[in-house]
């Protein structure tokens, strides 16, 4: 056997299947159906599951970008708006794009007092923005739902302007071990209860099971590097109960 042979692709259908979970245009059913169910709910759960860490990681990523005050910024799967209120505190113009109509309704909903955001429903893979017309994306907890990750990945490289960066945040599994039994107990037991007792038991049960559609980091790498981007960076939060992909897109600004 040759020991230097690249890792085998991941085989996200597999992982579907194996974790019993749907893909292609059954996925984006569910997950369009799934946000509109939780939509009311969604910010109250998100604190309580996270203990308000969440925020906080959302700053992080708002920094991580880089970018000077004024940049033009697309909040990827914008939910109900807690990137947008980040990115605009930080002197960015962000816009969100959600498959969700429900989460854009409670978007706009939370956003009256201080002014409307650009909203957009759309499908990650065919967003309706032009070529190299945005400094940034951001993305919070979301890659997972994405109907096919790869196609996301080049639409992404396709808006961001030569020299603009992407962060990305999603969940993650600690590498401590009793870190990780802890996380594991809350996540796949406590979590899918609290979701099911305050908003959609079923959305919150597929929560913890939707990771199966992840790559592992090595392969994420490597679809954002054929998708233009250099750079990639990936960082453990909080002794790795979230993750943080960064990276730039190539060419000359």
């Amino acid at each position: 056997m040759n020991q230097d042979a690249d890792p085998a692709p991941f085989d996200v259908a597999a992982r579907a299947a194996e974790a019993d979970l749907p893909t292609g245009a059954e996925k984006t059913a569910l997950v369009r159906s799934m946000f509109d169910a939780i939509a009311p709910r969604y910010d109250l759960v998100n604190r309580l599951m996270t203990f308000g860490l969440d925020l906080h990681w959302r700053r992080q990523a708002a920094r991580a970008l880089g970018l000077p005050p004024g940049s033009v910024v697309l909040d990827l799967a914008s939910g109900t708006g807690d990137f947008l209120d980040i990115l605009r505190s930080a002197g960015l113009r962000p816009f969100g794009v959600d498959l969700s109509w429900g989460m854009l309704a409670a978007s706009r909903a939370r956003r009256t007092a201080t002014g409307p955001a650009p909203l957009a429903q759309a499908d990650a893979a065919a967003l309706p923005v032009a070529d190299g017309s945005v400094d940034g994306v951001t993305c919070g907890y979301a890659l997972r739902n994405f109907t096919e990750l790869g196609p996301t990945f080049v639409e992404l490289g396709r808006i961001v302007r030569p020299g603009g960066r992407i962060s990305l945040l999603e969940v993650a599994e600690p590498e401590w071990g009793p870190l990780l039994a802890g996380h594991r107990i809350w996540f796949r037991r406590v979590v899918p209860v609290l979701g099911g007792l305050l908003s959609d038991g079923a959305a919150y049960r597929y929560l913890p099971r939707s990771t199966a559609y992840l790559p592992p980091t090595d392969q994420l790498r490597s679809m954002l590097g054929e998708a233009g981007f250099s750079s990639v960076n990936r960082r453990a939060l909080m002794g790795g109960l979230s993750q943080l992909i960064t990276a730039t897109r190539r060419g000359r600004p």
